[in-house]
């Protein structure tokens, strides 16, 4: 029996719902198996891992509070924000307590993850660490934020942040062009210098040659 056009346009419709929902699955699924960021102290550090979410800014606090010694944050595994107001009020809280940032050799941090890194006074990326960068997603517009205007209200939170932090704003502009919301550049150590990513770089302190994508 042959399909009418209009059998062939429904089913399109279903295979692109389709197409749709697995899209957004794997989004939220980048995130479901990281469990919320979580502070451990080590001395004069504190080690951080996991995902940054509405709770971050209030437990970041709790841990500066009650360890006033504290001079950096190590950031093992932080692959993201589930809510970036939230970690920039976390990120800002680090630059104002004069706390350094440091991500090792075998660690790797993206999106989120990588803005609250440039929130440190200090920022020592050692060889080898994986650093992620990508468009955002969400906020009040259907458009790609790399074709909003630059004068649109939507990029502005981003903008006072890199300014508050003393990172050049052209590095905001870089993200949006280096990978999709869906996607993730890892930068090379030469996009890092450019960008003065971190303020100094150092050798491993331990070798993994895992891939970033599988780190």
């Amino acid at each position: 029996m042959s399909r009418t056009p209009i059998t062939l346009v429904v089913l399109m419709i279903f295979s692109l719902a389709a197409i749709i929902g697995a899209i957004v699955l794997l989004l939220v699924a980048r995130f479901s198996f990281a469990e919320r960021a979580t502070f451990e102290v080590n001395g004069v550090e504190l080690i951080m891992e996991g995902v940054i979410d509405g709770s971050t800014p209030g437990r970041l606090k709790r841990a500066l509070d009650d360890n006033p010694g504290l001079e950096w944050i190590v950031l093992d595994y932080v692959p993201g924000s589930a809510n970036d107001e939230a970690n920039l009020r976390a990120a800002r809280m680090v630059r104002d307590r004069g706390l350094n940032t440091l991500v090792p050799s075998n660690a790797m941090i993206a999106s989120g993850g990588t803005d609250f890194f440039l929130a440190g006074v200090e920022r020592v990326v050692e060889d080898g660490a994986c650093i992620g960068v990508h468009s955002w997603s969400g906020g009040d517009v259907e458009a790609e934020p790399v074709d909003l205007p630059r004068n649109h209200p939507e990029h502005q939170k981003y903008l006072d942040f890199y300014g508050a932090v003393g990172i050049d704003t052209d590095f905001y502009w870089y993200t949006l062009q280096a990978a999709p919301a869906e996607g993730m550049h890892w930068m090379s150590e030469s996009e890092m210098r450019s960008y003065a990513v971190g303020t100094d770089y150092e050798p491993a302190s331990e070798t993994d040659t895992t891939r970033c994508d599988d780190r």
